[in-house]
């Protein structure tokens, strides 16, 4: 894929499109960075219930997002004869109607476009999502017909919660109003009126029909509830003429028609073609860019069911930030969580998006983060992030965080029964998959000594004497304590040690010692751990959360969600420690990893064209075919192997 010319990088052609086992595993994503989405499968059958046109958050009624407009099927109408475009799935395997037999070919450059060809007419539709409001808009151009043509859209509407399903009943209101080019409607009080419009006049035929038994195989594979009736209040016809484009417009906002074709014009130019795998990613990375009001910037952790989430959003922080070139992004994310964090140190209750501030590693997490901002830009850290820094470090230190506790040794201690203490513990609340990762972890005691270490780093170029020396006495302890604790006689690192119990897994949370910039043990030492996760946990989708030599390896995802779950942390693959791999790599074996290492991105390259089209999935199976679950565009993922892409190349640069 690589070698692809810029405009056919993410192309798939008729022979793909038409066979169903290929294209509904497939899916694409639009967001508008406020939260609200598009989503589904290249032939737009949906496939899960979080799928639909026009997916928005309502905050009247709940923190969640909504599925407004679920569907918009097309009929292509000449001399009489009709041919729909639209495809959803039913009982027994059955599919219709069967639109997907008339795609000729799909691509995902700028924008989502599939061309349709029916007899002699060829029909282009691009999607384009707004970056100013919640509105999708799809631009139809008929490229060829050699007779009058006349096009029918049906709108599916769902109006529900995205884990939710509907079904046929007397509450939802059936009518509708016109406005300029369309009509607009509201099935429950509480939503937003629904604005579906088009940039001419348009007439609208009112046949109001329950479409039921509507089934999402996705979700029906997973076990869960896939089955639901979708609304439609009739349709829209409207002809259409050789070279003609027609926008469409879905939003909770009423549109300016006569403007609909300039904005989409003026749109596409905004676009970063997906033409490499790093502008994929990139792409992918301002997905998750989350702007509840004009001064708030989070971010959010995955799609189609995502959320903010305070130790996702600081382990993707650098990543989809400086490593899209965006540290102005960067900035407004940690100021956003300032006033949070604040709260947190001085004893309040916590609300709002942040509200799992105080899991144990967050604050680590968050100065490990402000160290990649630093190198970036060392004066504007001064300015601005100092001085955090320091009251973070002195609040743990001096035994303030109520969920980490300093220990005689230096070293900081966690309980598995608080929250979640770590990134490896499941947010399923059953105790039977609930990570037994309790005591010291290997990571969040190589954090902290790296964050004492950074401190120490700010008190000299403050000239602080006093903090200076204080910070490199306890980084001392820590160190010549993580060394007696957590090193052992088979060359790597204990996961966590608890009283006099040691656990000997080879887990991924070693690498993220040896990867950290003050390290902790000399390049023998570093060496053989890197080694001994290069030859149990390496594969070509990510690193392994369990060596299957160890207890407990169970490498796919199948079967219950707490089947699943367990998996993700004892075999599963996860790409974004590829960043944390190639840093400790290059550290090791400097110019002569640079080759091996462009090799081993190749096989996280070929998910630009699986699961979500241009993203990675959460997880993926630790042993072969190496497939993607979960959420299917993960925040993480994204920025961890945008990091490694950062790294490598400027690492190559040097050389």
């Amino acid at each position: 894929m690589g070698h692809n010319k810029a405009n056919t990088y993410l192309k798939f052609d008729k022979s793909r499109m038409v066979n169903l086992e290929y294209s509904l595993k497939r899916e694409i994503l639009r967001t508008n960075r406020r939260g609200a989405y598009h989503c589904t499968t290249l032939v737009e059958c949906n496939t899960r219930k979080q799928h639909g046109l026009l997916v928005m958050p309502v905050p009247k009624l709940d923190n969640s997002n909504h599925v407004l407009l679920s569907s918009f099927d097309e009929t292509v109408i000449q001399h009489g004869a009709e041919f729909n475009l639209g495809i959803h799935k039913y009982d027994g395997n059955n599919y219709s109607p069967m639109g997907h037999k008339y795609i000729r070919e799909f691509d995902c450059d700028s924008l989502p476009r599939t061309i349709y060809r029916v007899g002699g007419v060829i029909l282009s539709k691009e999607k384009m999502f707004s970056l100013e409001d919640n509105s999708i808009f799809i631009r139809y151009t008929l490229l060829d017909a050699h007779s009058p043509t006349t096009i029918r859209f049906k709108p599916f509407l769902a109006f529900r919660e995205i884990n939710q399903l509907t079904q046929e009943n007397s509450v939802a209101e059936h009518g509708y109003k016109e406005v300029e080019n369309g009509i607009s409607m509201q099935m429950y009080s509480g939503y937003p009126e629904l604005f579906m419009q088009f940039n001419k006049e348009v007439d609208f035929i009112f046949e109001p029909s329950w479409y039921k038994g509507i089934e999402y195989e996705r979700d029906k594979e997973e076990g869960l509830e896939y089955k639901e009736d979708l609304y439609v209040p009739g349709y829209f016809e409207l002809p259409i003429t050789k070279g003609e484009s027609i926008i469409f417009s879905a939003s909770d906002v009423q549109a300016n028609t006569q403007r609909l074709i300039t904005f989409f014009e003026e749109g596409i130019k905004d676009r970063t073609p997906r033409s490499s795998f790093f502008n994929c990613l990139k792409n992918s990375a301002h997905q998750f860019y989350f702007r509840p009001s004009k001064d708030e910037l989070y971010l959010l952790n995955g799609y189609p069911w995502g959320r903010v989430a305070a130790r996702e959003q600081f382990m993707a922080l650098p990543g989809l930030t400086l490593s899209t070139g965006k540290p102005e992004a960067f900035e407004q994310v940690v100021d956003t969580a300032v006033p949070i964090i604040e709260d947190f140190m001085k004893g309040k209750p916590v609300y709002g998006f942040l509200s799992d501030i105080g899991n144990a590693d967050v604050l680590l997490w968050l100065i490990r983060s402000l160290k990649k901002f630093f190198i970036e830009d060392p004066a504007r850290f001064h300015l601005k992030y100092a001085d955090l820094v320091n009251r973070m470090v002195t609040f743990i230190q001096e035994g303030k965080h109520p969920n980490l506790r300093p220990l005689t040794n230096g070293l900081l201690s966690v309980d598995n029964r608080s929250n979640f203490p770590s990134w490896m513990h499941s947010t399923v609340a059953d105790e039977s998959i609930r990570s037994g990762r309790t005591g010291c972890l290997v990571e969040v005691n190589a954090f902290w000594y790296n964050a004492l270490m950074f401190n120490q780093e700010i008190a000299r170029h403050n000239e602080n004497e006093k903090l200076d020396k204080k910070m490199g006495l306890l980084a001392e302890l820590v160190k010549t304590s993580f060394l007696e604790v957590f090193l052992n006689d088979g060359g790597y690192l204990y996961d966590y040690v608890v009283g006099n119990y040691v656990d000997w897994s080879v887990r991924p949370n070693m690498l993220l010692a040896i990867a950290c910039d003050y390290p902790l043990l000399d390049k023998r030492q570093s060496k053989s751990i890197l080694d001994i996760i290069t030859k149990e946990l390496l594969t070509p989708k990510g690193i392994r959360s369990l060596s299957p030599k160890s207890i407990g390896f169970r490498p796919r995802s199948e079967g219950s969600l707490n089947d699943r779950m367990y998996s993700a942390y004892n075999g599963a693959a996860w790409p974004w420690l590829l960043g944390p791999y190639i840093e400790a790599y290059l550290k090791i074996f400097q110019r002569s990893g640079i080759s091996f290492l462009e090799r081993l991105l190749i096989g996280t390259e070929e998910e630009m064209s699986n699961d979500c089209i241009g993203s990675l999935s959460a997880i993926y199976d630790g042993s072969i075919p190496y497939f993607g679950h979960g959420p299917i565009s993960y925040a993480t993922n994204v920025a961890g192997v945008l990091r490694a892409l950062e790294i490598q190349k400027s690492f190559a640069d040097e050389y």
